[in-house]
């Protein structure tokens, strides 16, 4: 039976999850045994909904979730973030364009390291498993390891990232935060300017975070350094719900393009001013966007088929 890519990387997740779990019921004394069983309850399940819950509490706003990029709200996600890194066992940091690491090196700390994660900014009033639920899934699975003393007898290093940027809310530019990692952030990035004209750079520096052209450059990972990258997400759509699945595993995901655009046209006086002599931009702009709607229907179309 052939399995795709994407369905060893689901399977991977199981089995580090399943791992985690199944290390928790491996005792010789049956009251041991049970007592260290409600652990794949108390921490897979109890204390990851509540630090979800934590989490979805963090916020800029008053009545709802916000957190972007260096926010003060952001900057506390990833030291609660850190606490919880810790408490799993790992090694943790604060790189230079706020990513918030946590590690452990295994048994080989030479060998292609797992990376998991998700990142840890939000939209405005969003949901509070948007990110959060990749970040501590991970953390669960890794804290039963170390709790029951395993975690050391990984054969890789694994590694989890709270990404400190992926929706560009502040900024405009999304992915500033995994960008980096991967080693395709331009340095003009660091210049970008939000509403109040704080750039990029600025708002690291406010947080004692001091990044260069020459230290964001050191933030690529080496491919070869890497083994895989596994991301846990809430579905931001019906589709599961409708099927009634629980989850599934992910085939492609939609890409994204910002563009600015502008459409110049002439001024003419509505009343006398035919349509033929008219060159109005809102016009010309609204037949631009039903273009680029048809583009989008027939590649979504080409897809399902």
């Amino acid at each position: 039976m052939a399995i795709s890519p994407h369905t060893k990387q689901y399977l991977l997740v199981l089995s580090l999850l399943s791992t985690a779990a199944a290390s928790a019921f491996i005792f010789s004394d049956d009251a041991e045994r049970s007592s260290r069983g409600d652990l794949f309850r108390e921490i897979l399940r109890d204390e990851a909904v509540a630090r979800l819950d934590e989490l979805g509490k963090v916020s800029d706003a008053d009545g709802y979730l916000e957190r972007t990029f260096m926010s003060p709200a952001s900057v506390r996600a990833g030291n609660i973030i850190r606490g919880w890194m810790e408490d799993a066992g790992l090694r943790t940091w604060v790189d230079q364009m706020g990513n918030v690491h946590g590690r452990v090196e295994g048994m080989n700390a030479s060998a292609e390291a797992l990376l998991i994660g998700s990142h840890l900014d939000t939209v405005v009033d969003a949901g509070i498993f948007d990110g959060s639920l990749g970040v501590i899934s991970a953390l669960s699975a890794l804290k039963v390891l170390y709790t029951n003393e395993t975690l050391g007898k990984l054969r890789r290093p694994v590694e989890v990232i709270a990404f400190s940027d992926e929706e560009g809310v502040r900024f405009q530019s999304t992915f500033l935060g995994s960008a980096a990692v991967a080693g395709i952030l331009p340095v003009t990035a660091l210049q970008i300017s939000d509403k109040s004209g704080l750039t990029v750079q600025e708002a690291l520096e406010k947080n004692s975070i001091q990044i260069t052209e020459k230290n964001l450059l050191q933030l690529k990972y080496d491919p070869r350094s890497v083994w895989g990258y596994i991301e846990i997400h809430i579905e931001q759509g019906p589709v599961l719900e409708w099927l009634g699945f629980p989850l599934g595993v992910v085939k492609g995901i939609a890409g994204q393009t910002r563009l600015k655009v502008t459409v110049r046209g002439s001024q003419g006086h509505a009343g006398t001013v035919p349509m033929s002599m008219r060159q109005d931009p809102m016009t010309a702009a609204a037949e631009l966007i039903f273009s680029c709607l048809h583009c989008w229907r027939d590649i979504n179309m080409a897809k399902c088929k």
